[in-house]
């Protein structure tokens, strides 16, 4: 399928999804949004993709934020549903089944911000900006940048970052714990994909498992939260993976997981 404003390749069991459109510093529309879901949507039901590796067009920006201009006249019931809509693709994005990989090739301010911070895993290049603007714009964040960023870096520098607006250089999003790591610019796409191919030759059924109980306990008290990785630790000794990789170790060979 054919989308306007998102690219989709995929390689061997590695999909990168490209937010086309380098004329708005692929700012996020609501189009761009529901193509964003689409595709998502489609990559959750694909069983030959393992990892996804997000990332903007061109050399400026990942998503330098939601559309101003698009945004500028909405109604505030209009502007509701915009949030709720950007809201449920980043909710999409963070809960699928396989890992998905950001990688921040420029500005990723605003949405963009948000969207990077709703992925497993972000990589930066080193002339990669961070930011939640929105004060600037008169409004706060609408994409759960109040959520997800505190959660990330802590309250109190997710505070100073929002209240204040300012941008934030590569180096420091990776001291605050924004970002996994900082490479150079021309090196981001071959570190991602080189992530991707790591984490996609490991038994897939315990990857997503993994995903499923960091993204489920930390929304419950640790109690219910250990309780719960219980359940998916027991789960994948029902599955050939487990069988596979714990023969291969005693026999000290590479695993050949089948992902079942």
């Amino acid at each position: 399928m054919n989308w306007e404003n998102i690219l989709l390749e995929k390689e061997d069991a590695i999909a990168v999804v490209t937010i086309n459109r380098p004329k708005a510093l692929n700012a996020l529309n609501a189009a761009t949004l529901s193509e964003l879901d689409q595709v998502f949507t489609g990559l959750a039901a694909d069983g030959t993709v393992s990892v996804v590796i997000l990332t903007g067009a061109g050399e400026k920006a990942f998503v330098a934020g939601a559309d101003i201009a698009f945004m500028q006249n909405l109604t505030a019931l209009e502007a509701r549903e915009f949030a709720l809509l950007g809201q449920a693709v980043l909710n999409k994005i963070e809960n699928l089944p396989q890992p998905v990989i950001a990688a921040v090739n420029g500005f990723a301010l605003g949405g963009g911000c948000e969207l990077a911070m709703a992925c497993d895993i972000r990589l930066a290049s080193e002339t990669s900006r961070f930011g939640q603007p929105e004060v600037g714009l008169g409004v706060p964040p609408g994409f759960a940048g109040t959520q997800r960023l505190p959660r990330l870096v802590g309250k109190g520098c997710a505070k100073e970052l929002l209240y204040s607006a300012e941008m934030i250089d590569a180096q420091e999003a990776y001291r605050i714990g924004l970002v996994n790591r900082v490479c150079p610019a021309a090196d981001l796409l071959g570190t991602a994909r080189t992530l991707a191919r790591k984490i996609a030759s490991r038994g897939q059924v315990a990857v997503r498992l993994t995903k499923s109980a960091v993204n489920q306990g930390l929304e419950m008290d640790v109690a219910r939260a250990i309780a719960y990785e219980a359940e998916v630790f027991g789960l994948a000794f029902s599955t050939g993976d487990q069988r596979e990789g714990m023969t291969a170790f005693l026999e000290k060979r590479p695993p050949d997981f089948k992902g079942k």
